[in-house]
C-alpha cells in the first residue's frame, strides 16, 4: 500500500513536536493494517468515502483509492479536533 499525503497534512506533521508526529506516524501505520485499526468513524456528508482517525486531540482525515490494482492510502489533512472540521 502506498500513502500520500496532501500539501495541508505535510504542513501540520511539520509543525508538530516530535512526540505528536510519532503518535500520528503510528496511527497512519495503523490505517495500512487490513482492517485499520484505530478509531476510525466515516465521515458524515462527505461524497468520496472520507474517514476520520482520532489519535488524542488530534484528527486525520483520509480515503482509500485504487490506481492499476494499487492501494492507495491519501492522507488529506491534520488537525486539531476544534479546527479540522471547518
Amino acid at each position: 500500500m502506498e500513502i500520500r499525503y496532501s500539501k495541508a497534512a505535510v504542513k501540520a506533521i511539520n509543525a508538530m513536536d516530535k512526540a505528536t508526529k510519532d503518535r500520528i506516524r503510528i496511527g497512519i501505520m495503523g490505517l495500512t493494517q487490513k482492517p485499520p485499526v484505530g478509531d476510525i468513524k466515516a465521515m458524515q456528508g462527505s461524497q468520496d468515502d472520507r474517514y476520520r482517525l482520532r489519535i488524542g486531540k488530534y484528527r486525520i482525515i483520509y480515503k482509500y483509492t485504487t490506481e492499476n490494482k494499487l492501494e492507495i492510502l491519501h492522507i488529506l489533512d491534520i488537525g486539531s479536533r476544534g479546527d479540522i472540521y471547518k
